[in-house]
């Protein structure tokens, strides 16, 4: 098959790998790149925090590139799954308790089991962002402070890049968030014919929300909200 990849490239690269392992060809797209806050991290880190939380691998990235992450590894780091598990582990974290997958259940995971502390939890967060994770905290009534340490900026396409990429039609596409879903209908929205026989594989049912009503005949939802569930179902 086909598979248009729209994850940002250095990600993309490695779903690109497992595509072509399982004998699919990827189509890279790159919709958003990251954009990084350094200064707003470790600036974060320095104040009373009860925990960490991270949403997304990306933020994981931001801080492999402080000076000095010692004194927060062995402090408790919530990740909403896997992949971003995984993150952090390989910068050094060692208490790690990894969610499902989505924010909405790690922010029920929280509240289940979250200690007591006069500090707010610190969520190392990214923008554009789903609201569910904040949501679930604030009816739990559990002190957050939100540091936003990275943006996913577009990436601009000119009308040509985007009609090659789609010539020979994707038999498949991966979207991995609300907001990736949003920029690749809005860039793609002059060549829907190309993507008649297409499926849309979505994360989630929350980035399937952002998909036109004319393709939801065509979603897929992962069985759960990570990249294995997505592939699976290719």
């Amino acid at each position: 098959m086909r598979v248009l990849v729209t994850r940002p490239e250095l990600s993309a690269r490695r779903t690109a790998d497992r595509l072509v392992s399982l004998g699919h060809q990827p189509i890279l797209l790159p919709l958003t790149r990251a954009l990084h806050r350094p200064d707003i991290a470790e600036t974060a880190l320095k104040k009373p925090h009860a925990a960490l939380v991270l949403t997304s691998a990306e933020a994981a990235r931001v801080l492999s590139s402080l000076d000095d992450l010692s004194p927060y590894l062995d402090e408790t780091l919530y990740a909403v799954g896997e992949a971003t598990a995984g993150a952090a582990q390989e910068i050094g974290f060692r208490n790690i308790r990894k969610g499902s997958g989505t924010g909405s259940e790690l922010a029920r995971m929280i509240a289940a089991d979250a200690p007591i502390s006069e500090f707010p939890l610190l969520y190392l967060a990214g923008r554009p962002r789903s609201a569910s994770f904040e949501e679930g905290l604030r009816a739990a009534k559990i002190p957050l402070h939100v540091a936003e340490i990275y943006e996913m900026a577009p990436v601009p396409y000119d009308e040509n890049t985007i009609a090659r990429t789609l010539e020979p039609p994707a038999d498949a596409v991966l979207l991995y968030s609300r907001e990736a879903a949003r920029l690749f209908f809005e860039l793609t929205a002059p060549y829907g014919a190309a993507l008649e026989t297409a499926r849309i594989i979505c994360l989630s049912d929350n980035v399937a929300a952002a998909v036109p009503p004319e393709f939801h005949r065509k979603i897929t939802i992962a069985p759960h909200a990570d990249e294995t569930g997505l592939l699976a179902l290719l």
